[in-house]
């Protein structure tokens, strides 16, 4: 009996079922409807955002000009693992992502603790965004209106207020956008894209005419300890790079497609936060970039300038811009959703498709409901860090993934390959650690708290209710 008990927290579901399955849901199939631009447009949707917009002034005062070395630091983190994630999205296109490929290595328990984690990567890090929005609708409204959203209804309680009714509306919005159906999102996503890197490159233009070269002196006034730290906030600015993995059942070529999405989405985010990162602590002295500036950017460029209209075009962009995360990221939760519900490790209401939009519209609906509360009641900074460390144990897992699967399917078809493995995934578990090891202590106890909760229901119910437990549903599947 214990012995059964056992091996049942270890099955792996195999790759070919895994494959097999997908698309498939309840009453309903996906579509199949992105290509290249699209899928690449998803992942830089769900990661250039509030972490960049908002985040940056959190993170200079840990740094100070260095923080441009944390930004490079978490994105050398951030390619260990997106290599990994485009190897197992080559090999394993599904909409799982990281759960998915975790089931298929190394077990349903592990499989469980890392979807478990990537409740805290998405749910949360869209409700980080959501309020991180909110903050700059009432930048642009005080520049350009001269009023602001009361306090009472655009703060968190911890802040003061009542609830942040502002990212409560954008968070329906985008739901009622992804209930319309995955092309349609995507469209929409797309422009938005195009226009937040206009965006953020009219802001490196505004900001070298102030540069000086004196802001960067010291460069290093907290030494390296500040810039781990302040690596382990701004990791926040990169998860979502993996978001194309999510839609690895409605990609028309996932096996060629998703791998190549992965690697450009993450070239592009790199390149434009280093850019913003130098440009922001070459214009103003990085003392002055506290945590208190939560629309930093838009107050460099009002202090380079002494103008009020690119600071006003700033926030009326960024309002624009960081939209289109909370949509790619609302997006990302419910497909990872979708692929536990089929596994019967969630209640099967969340692996419903929608007949007419082929969408899981009830999912959706359930995903957005909770983050509106969340983003409604709880403060940025304890959002952000709670995504980093879910995130980044997710990542540490999908490395390790590779390194099993290697191992025991060497004969799987794999449209990418790791360069330089066994090296690649190994540092990329050895850089999620030490990321992870700059957070705060409080971040770890809330995350040994959550996992703890995770466990509790893993025993209750997905246990029992797994469809690797029934031999019969397996069968009929494959």
């Amino acid at each position: 009996m214990a012995t059964t008990f056992w091996h049942s927290l270890w099955r792996t579901k195999p790759v070919d079922l895994i494959v097999g399955e997908g698309g498939g849901g309840e009453g309903g199939r996906l579509r199949r409807s992105m290509g290249l631009v699209q899928l690449t447009f998803f992942s830089v949707g769900a990661t250039l955002g509030t972490g960049i917009f908002v985040v940056m002034g959190e993170a200079t005062p840990l740094a100070g000009p260095a923080v441009v070395l944390a930004f490079l630091l978490s994105a050398v983190t951030a390619l260990f693992s997106a290599l990994s994630y485009a190897e197992l999205a080559g090999t394993i296109p599904v909409s799982g992502s990281s759960y998915s490929y975790t089931y298929a290595t190394m077990g349903e328990l592990v499989a469980w603790v890392c979807g478990w984690c990537l409740l805290l990567e998405y749910g949360v890090s869209v409700s980080a965004v959501a309020v991180g929005w909110a903050q700059y609708l009432n930048d642009f409204l005080a520049k350009a209106f001269g009023f602001t959203i009361p306090h009472a209804w655009s703060q968190a309680p911890d802040k003061g207020g009542v609830l942040n009714l502002a990212a409560v509306l954008v968070v329906a919005a985008m739901t009622l956008v992804l209930l319309r159906g995955a092309s349609e999102s995507a469209r929409v996503n797309t422009f938005m894209v195009f226009f937040k890197i206009a965006l953020l490159l009219f802001f490196c233009a505004v900001a070298f005419t102030g540069f000086e070269s004196g802001n960067l002196e010291p460069f290093l006034p907290l030494g390296m300890a500040g810039v781990s730290a302040a690596g382990a906030q701004v990791f926040f600015s990169y998860i979502g790079f993996d978001a194309a993995s999510t839609a690895g059942e409605e990609a028309k070529n996932p096996r060629r497609d998703l791998p190549l999405a992965i690697v450009l989405s993450l070239a592009i985010v790199t390149a434009m936060y280093a850019l913003v990162a130098l440009a922001s602590v070459g214009a103003m002295p990085w003392q002055e970039l506290t945590g208190d500036t939560e629309a930093s950017l838009s107050a460099i460029l009002a202090d380079v300038t002494g103008a009020t209209w690119p600071s006003l075009l700033l926030s009326a962009g960024a309002v624009v811009a960081i939209t289109s995360v909370v949509l790619t990221v609302l997006y990302g939760q419910t497909r990872i959703l979708f692929a536990m519900s089929r596994d019967g490790l969630i209640p099967r209401i969340f692996e419903r498709v929608d007949p007419r939009y082929s969408v899981p519209a009830a999912n959706t609906i359930m995903v957005g409901v909770f983050v509106s509360v969340l983003a409604a009641l709880v403060p940025l900074d304890h959002l952000t860090d709670a995504t980093s460390i879910g995130t980044l144990f997710a990542f540490a897992l999908v490395n390790a993934g590779v390194i099993v699967l290697r191992r025991t399917r060497p004969d799987l078809p794999r449209s990418f390959r790791a360069p330089l493995y066994p090296l690649t995934p190994v540092l990329g578990v050895f850089f999620c650690l030490y990321v992870m090891r700059g957070l705060r202590p409080v971040t770890w106890m809330v995350f040994g708290l959550w996992i703890a909760v995770g466990l509790v229901f893993y025993f209750a119910y997905s246990r029992r209710h797994s469809r690797l437990r029934r031999p019969e549903e397996v069968s009929d599947a494959r």
